[in-house]
């Protein structure tokens, strides 16, 4: 659509101005044609960016559409540029001017109304689709047709008696894309050093985040365009000792909260904290799962409880190890002995030299029955 109206009006544009004399009808042709290769921008752009994530590109393609916004900006601007040139070069010979003729008139008549009618065609689909590409593309239309609002004035006044009106308007609309072109330039270019989304639209997010169950809070939300969709990513707290799977399932669910409360959001990365950050930082360097079981195992060498273990809960939390062994239970004794000995069990794990400094709680579970269980360490809790 653009396309074609653009052709039609580049070349009546241009051949008009150059048989009525009028520069301003000239430059608006230039502009006109400028429109007509920013279309085919759009037009590849579009194809483009639409195309389906792919090993390369795991975010998707959006970004080709902003890189194409600057291209058309550029091209506003080299425009613009050009316009000015000329329009200034016959300013300064003033005293020669002659104005255009009167059919100028009619054909800036002309191409006012037809540029405002793909301005208001443009903008519409741009809203429907949610496209900045074609929403930059349509107040390039409208920048088309306030310029050439101007030339229809420049004209009117040359052939009132100030012929020098032409040339007047040619630099105005010359300044005007210019403008134009800095904003969608700018603007552009914002979103590929990673702008953040409106915060509007980020209080949306967080506020979608900590309505579910589950979440205690919500910290380093940070967001970013992607063409005309966005990505965000976030930290959450939860309870610190449940178990893996629920965390998983409780960002599940905030990953779905989120996609619903937005529709341009293509991707959301969840990450599960067990508690603030301030008190995770502690917990770096600590000994990992081997580690800590070989601590107990070497603690409780000549114990007949080693073998009884069924599972090896850990718990890194408050700069410390937090340790949960579960133990089958022995019906031969009752629970005063078992309670005792659990006690010290506890101590031999916590007195072995090696981990003094990094042990928290060291719990002793007993487990009455159980099913399908292979005993040992290699199941976390």
């Amino acid at each position: 659509m653009g396309a074609t109206v653009n052709s039609l009006l580049a070349v009546t544009q241009i051949v008009s101005g150059w048989l009525f004399q009028s520069q301003a009808l000239i430059a608006d042709g230039v502009h006109t044609l400028s429109d007509l290769i920013s279309d085919g921008v759009v037009l590849f752009a579009a194809g483009k960016a639409s195309a389906s994530p792919d090993q390369d590109h795991p975010y998707g393609h959006g970004r080709i559409e902003t890189l194409a916004t600057i291209v058309v900006g550029l091209l506003l601007a080299l425009a613009a540029i050009g316009i000015a040139w000329a329009a200034g070069q016959r300013l300064i010979a003033w005293e020669t001017l002659t104005g255009p003729a009167a059919p100028a008139l009619a054909f800036a008549v002309l191409t006012l109304v037809a540029k405002e009618g793909l301005y208001q065609y443009t903008v519409r689909v741009a809203r429907r689709i949610q496209s900045p590409l074609l929403q930059a593309n349509a107040w390039h239309h409208r920048s088309d047709a306030i310029s050439s609002l101007v030339v229809l004035v420049g004209i009117g006044g040359a052939l009132a008696g100030w012929p020098w009106l032409d040339s007047v308007a040619a630099l105005i609309v010359a300044i005007f894309i210019l403008h134009m072109a800095w904003r969608l330039i700018f603007n552009s270019a914002a979103e590929l050093i990673d702008t953040a989304l409106e915060p509007a639209q980020v209080e949306t997010i967080h506020n979608a985040i900590v309505s579910v169950p589950g979440v205690k809070s919500a910290h380093m939300l940070r967001t970013r365009k992607l063409g005309n969709e966005a990505a965000a990513d976030v930290h959450i707290q939860v309870a610190p000792r449940i178990s893996v799977s629920e965390g998983h399932q409780i960002a599940d669910e905030v990953y779905r909260a989120v996609m619903s409360s937005m529709s341009t959001l293509r991707d959301v990365t969840v990450h599960v904290d067990p508690e603030n950050d301030e008190e995770q930082l502690r917990t770096v360097g600590l000994p990992l799962r081997p580690d800590v079981t070989e601590h107990i195992r070497a603690a409780w060498a000549d114990q007949p409880e080693l073998a009884a273990i069924e599972q090896v809960g850990l718990h890194y939390l408050g700069g410390r190890i937090h340790i949960t062994v579960t133990l089958r239970l022995d019906d031969e004794h009752d629970g005063a002995y078992l309670n005792q000995r659990a006690v010290e069990l506890s101590e031999l794990v916590r007195g072995r030299p090696g981990m003094e400094d990094q042990l928290g709680e060291v719990l002793i579970l007993y487990r009455g029955r159980t099913r399908n269980v292979q005993p040992g360490f290699d199941h976390a809790r």
